[in-house]
């Protein structure tokens, strides 16, 4: 038996359906809303702070291109909704500048050192006087993503890849790394609104209601507590590392009596994430597949410079007492990292489809969902047979 058992949460616990509809749209609203950049949506209806599903599921479709640019963003290794955002957005704007430079205008003045929403609306009308509005050019072109990013292998090519092309169009000096930081936090906050709505956002009001009190459990919530029962009764550590910020993990896993049941100082979030990339921002970024949020897990340590002064992978008969529950390959790349061994769950944004990718990862595990971790584990009688 394991000592420790760290858990990803989405697509894992719970469906990450809603997390990726916020995203589309998020990048909906920074596209087409008066309030940022202000195109016109073409075939896609204008912004609104309280859409109903079938607009949510058009824009879900439309600017994940039928999912196949998340697909591709999942594959290579993106686990992060905020870093979604930023890749999708600053490919759209890199579209219209493109083509504006290769016109013949003078582009460069156009980027701020950092942005804001008043920035990237200023933006916005520049582009309207040029046409690239998106009604004369055929409005967005969301695949075009995958075309331009097909060589990328991870979130830190996209993250370079993002920074040299802005940096083509400012010239001669390198894009700022404030200009981007700033760009993702300005996505950031925007995902927030839409995730949280205005009951827990913290912000003015927008009208939007939120998804986080509508939250989808993968698994029967009793079956879950008992299963984490068990473990624990079972002398099982159990800690979570999770893409979702703070107030997104406590909230619906409080609500499913599921909080409780794991060790308060195994829990880490993307807010603990962001935090510590703030104070070591060499180390960008931190999010997975970066194994950082798994080993901060692990070793109950607050602080990020213990977490990151650690040698990887650990040792492995230390490491070996790991195992680790997701459902992306990021979770795997990450627990890889750290020596962890890895149980992938079928429940993730391809179901049954992602089985032959991680049969040919060679994981420990393959479930068809968290439940049959129960049986694996804890109704075997030869356990270590099945490690």
């Amino acid at each position: 038996m394991y000592s420790t058992i760290l858990f990803d949460v989405d697509g894992v616990m719970l469906c990450e359906e809603h997390y990726f509809n916020a995203s589309a749209l998020t990048v909906w609203e920074l596209l087409f809303s008066p309030r940022f950049l202000g195109l016109s949506p073409g075939a896609l209806p204008a912004p609104s702070p309280d859409p109903d599903e079938e607009t949510i599921q058009r824009v879900r479709e439309a600017v994940f291109a039928g999912d196949e640019v998340l697909d591709f963003m999942k594959r290579i290794g993106v686990n992060s909704n905020w870093d979604m955002v930023f890749f999708q957005f600053s490919c759209q704007l890199l579209d219209r500048l493109e083509a504006l430079r290769e016109d013949g205008v003078a582009v460069a003045d156009w980027l701020p050192e950092t942005w804001d929403a008043d920035q990237i609306r200023a933006l916005g009308h520049r582009l309207a006087a040029h046409g690239r509005s998106g009604a004369k050019d055929g409005g967005a072109d969301f695949r075009s993503f995958v075309r331009r990013f097909a060589s990328c292998q991870g979130a830190g090519d996209l993250f370079a890849a993002i920074r040299d092309a802005f940096g083509r169009l400012k010239g001669p000096d390198p894009w700022p790394e404030a200009a981007m930081r700033s760009l993702w936090q300005v996505g950031r906050h925007t995902f927030q609104e839409w995730y949280l709505g205005d009951e827990y956002s913290g912000g003015p009001k927008t009208g939007k209601r939120g998804f986080v009190t509508r939250e989808v459990p993968l698994a029967d919530p009793a079956s879950m507590r008992r299963l984490f029962t068990r473990l624990r009764e079972a002398g099982v550590r159990l800690g979570i590392a999770t893409g979702r910020p703070d107030i997104e993990t406590r909230v619906p896993l409080t609500q499913l009596g599921l909080l409780s049941l794991f060790d308060p100082f195994g829990i880490t979030t993307a807010s603990d994430v962001v935090r510590a990339e703030e104070q070591h921002p060499g180390a960008r970024p931190l999010s997975k597949p970066n194994p950082f949020s798994y080993l901060r897990s692990y070793l109950g340590a607050p602080d990020a410079g213990e977490v990151l002064s650690r040698p990887l992978p650990l040792p492995r008969e230390e490491a070996a007492q790991v195992l680790v529950v997701g459902d992306s390959v990021a979770d795997w790349m990450a627990a890889r990292a750290a020596g962890f061994d890895f149980a992938a769950v079928l429940t993730g944004l391809t179901g049954q489809a992602a089985r032959s990718k991680f049969e040919e990862l060679g994981c420990e595990f393959i479930l068809n969902d968290l439940a049959e971790l129960e049986r694996v584990l804890l109704d075997s009688v030869h356990t270590d047979a099945v490690r």
